[in-house]
C-alpha cells in the first residue's frame, strides 16, 4: 500500500470508436445566444458504446511514456471503465459491486493525485483510493460523516497534505426525491484534511461541512465541484433546475461568495464544471450545460467569470462528467477534452477546434 501513496506524496510535495453519426437538430441554450462564436465543434472520437454502465465522471492519468488513461465510473454496474485517452478504445473495467476495497456500490465521482485515484461512492458511503495504473485499493476515507456523497476536487494544502472537497446530496422520502431541511443543507459540502506520512501512509481528519441553507445560492442538489486555488474560488454546481440550476462561487472558507453565474446561463442542468488554466491567472471555466438531443458546453472567463462562448458536438447529449487533459498527447498536441455522451460511451474534443471557434487565448494551446 504504501509506496503508490507515498508517489502520490512525494508528488503533492513537489506542486499536480466509432465514427459519429449524423447530428440531429441542436437546442440552442440561452447562455449562447447572442455570444459571438457560438456554435458547432465535431468530436474527434466518440468511443463504441458500453451499454448498461450509466457512465458518469471521467478523470485522466498520464504514465510515464506520455500515455494517457482514461477512467470513467460506471454506476449501473458499480465498476470503473478504462479508454485509451488517444483513440477511445475501451480496454477494461475493474471492479463490481460489493463494500470490500476494490469493489463499489454506485461509483460517482473520481479524481486524480499523483500516482492515485480517488473514486467516491454514494451507497457505501465513502471516498476510496487506488493505485495507478494498477487500480489496486490502498485506503479509504470518509464513512463516518458521507451519507450520499458524488463529486470531489482536491487541491494541495501543504507538503505531503491535500484538502478534499467531497458533495453530499442525500435526500429524504422513498424515492429519495425530496430536499432535506434547510438546516441540513448546511452539510451539501464536506471538507477533510488528507495527510501522507513519510511511509505513505494515509491519516484523514475530517473538517467540516458547508451549504447555503437559503437564499440564491441555497445548495438544494449537488454533484459537481471544482476549483480555483489562485482566485480562491470553488463552483459548486446547483442541479434543482427550480432553483434554478447554475454555479455557484464559494470560498476555501466555505462561505458563499455572493458571486453565482447569471440566472439563465444554464437551460438545462448545470453538470461537469472544470478549469482550464493557461497562465498564472489566466484561463477559462468550462461546464457542462446537460441537455438532450445535444449538449452544451459554456466557457467563462476565469478571472471576471464573464462569458465567453458555447458549442455543441454533433451527437454528444446528456453529458455527466467532463475532464480536460491540457498536456500534449500523440493525437492532441495542444490538449483534448472528453465529455460522457448519453450514459454510455466517451465523446472526445480537440481542444485546437475549441479555442478556434471561439478566439480564446493561444497561450492555452501550449
Amino acid at each position: 500500500m504504501s509506496k503508490f501513496l507515498l508517489a502520490a506524496a512525494i508528488a503533492l510535495s513537489v506542486a499536480a470508436c466509432a465514427t459519429a453519426p449524423a447530428p440531429p437538430d441542436s437546442r440552442r441554450s440561452s447562455a449562447s445566444d447572442g455570444v459571438p462564436g457560438s456554435g458547432l465543434v465535431a468530436e474527434a472520437w466518440v468511443s463504441a458504446d458500453l451499454p448498461g454502465e450509466e457512465l458518469d465522471s471521467i478523470a485522466t492519468w498520464v504514465d510515464r511514456d506520455g500515455r494517457t488513461l482514461l477512467i470513467a465510473t460506471g454506476k449501473s454496474t458499480h465498476r470503473l471503465a478504462l479508454f485509451d485517452g488517444d483513440s477511445g478504445e475501451a480496454l477494461r473495467t475493474v471492479g463490481g459491486r460489493g463494500k470490500a476495497p476494490g469493489e463499489f456500490t454506485r461509483p460517482n465521482g473520481l479524481a486524480v493525485s499523483g500516482d492515485l485515484l480517488f473514486v467516491v461512492e454514494r451507497d457505501t458511503p465513502r471516498v476510496q483510493l487506488l493505485s495507478l495504473p494498477e487500480l489496486k485499493p490502498q485506503a479509504s476515507f470518509g464513512g463516518d460523516e458521507l451519507r450520499a456523497p458524488y463529486g470531489i476536487w482536491l487541491r494541495p494544502s501543504a507538503p505531503r497534505e491535500l484538502e478534499a472537497f467531497v458533495t453530499d446530496s442525500f435526500m429524504y422520502g422513498e424515492r429519495h426525491d425530496v430536499v432535506p431541511p434547510a438546516a441540513e443543507l448546511t452539510q451539501r459540502v464536506r471538507r477533510y484534511r488528507l495527510r501522507f506520512d513519510e511511509q505513505g501512509h494515509l491519516d484523514a481528519a475530517y473538517l467540516g461541512s458547508f451549504g447555503e441553507p437559503e437564499g440564491p445560492a441555497r445548495l438544494n442538489m449537488v454533484e459537481s465541484i471544482a476549483g480555483d486555488p489562485v482566485h480562491g474560488r470553488l463552483l459548486v454546481a446547483e442541479e434543482d433546475r427550480t432553483s434554478p440550476s447554475n454555479l455557484h462561487v464559494y470560498g476555501f472558507d466555505g462561505r458563499w461568495s455572493g458571486r453565482s453565474l447569471p440566472e439563465g446561463t444554464f437551460a438545462g442542468e448545470a453538470e461537469g464544471v472544470v478549469l482550464w488554466a493557461c497562465g498564472a491567472r489566466s484561463g477559462y471555466w468550462l461546464a457542462v450545460d446537460q441537455q438532450a438531443p445535444l449538449t452544451w458546453f459554456h466557457l467563462f472567463d476565469r478571472e471576471t467569470l464573464a462569458a465567453v462562448g458555447s458549442f455543441h458536438g454533433q451527437v454528444t447529449a446528456n453529458t455527466d462528467g467532463i475532464a480536460l487533459q491540457a498536456a500534449a498527447t500523440p493525437r492532441f498536441p495542444a490538449g483534448v477534452l472528453y465529455a460522457v455522451h448519453d450514459d454510455r460511451a466517451i465523446s472526445a474534443f480537440d481542444l485546437r477546434q475549441i479555442a478556434g471557434l471561439l478566439g480564446l487565448d493561444p497561450a492555452c494551446l501550449g
